[in-house]
């Protein structure tokens, strides 16, 4: 016969689990607390990415850690996304290698957000090196094209596109 207070440890324990499965299988189940608005500028970032990436949506919790990564490491990252979305709307919606190109010349600025925002969605990449921040790997846009016959790496010693090109500080 168990003793009550293990009782309470098991109705404890089977609650943290059932959350913690929730937490797993719910994409956007950490998220602000319930009936809290997402902030003005993650939504038009998102809407610019829709059009930049040609995406209908992204995962919630995904972002939110890309809008946060670029916020933070530009403190005009929102002036500019209002900048390149009111250039994108007068000049017709375009593929953003098309925009890149017509940028190139008259907004160089704006030409390097598309960049930016294609590199944090593609690759999952923040910043510049040697400064550069992870922010997504196996969720990464990259691997989309290829999900039907490419498994993903389980794991990313640093930074994709750096880590293998260069040599270990211990090769000499």
């Amino acid at each position: 016969m168990s003793k009550p207070h293990h009782d309470d440890e098991r109705r404890f324990v089977l609650g943290a689990l059932a959350s913690a499965v929730v937490l797993m299988f719910v994409p956007g189940a950490i998220a602000a607390s319930p009936g809290a608005a997402a902030p003005a500028g993650l939504e038009a970032f998102l809407a610019l990415s829709r059009k930049l990436t040609g995406r209908p949506g992204f995962d919630p919790a995904l972002a939110r850690r890309v809008y946060d990564a670029l916020s933070n490491a530009d403190r005009e990252f929102s002036a500019k996304v209002a900048a390149l979305d009111k250039w994108i709307a007068t000049h017709g919606g375009t593929p953003s290698d098309v925009i890149t190109d017509a940028l190139q010349a008259d907004q160089p600025t704006l030409a390097a957000l598309v960049g930016t925002v294609m590199r944090a969605w593609y690759l999952g990449l923040a910043g510049v090196a040697p400064d550069v921040r992870v922010i997504a790997y196996e969720r990464a846009l990259m691997f989309d094209p290829v999900s039907d016959v490419l498994t993903i790496p389980s794991y990313c010693r640093d930074a994709p596109m750096f880590h293998w090109t260069h040599n270990p500080a211990s090769a000499a």
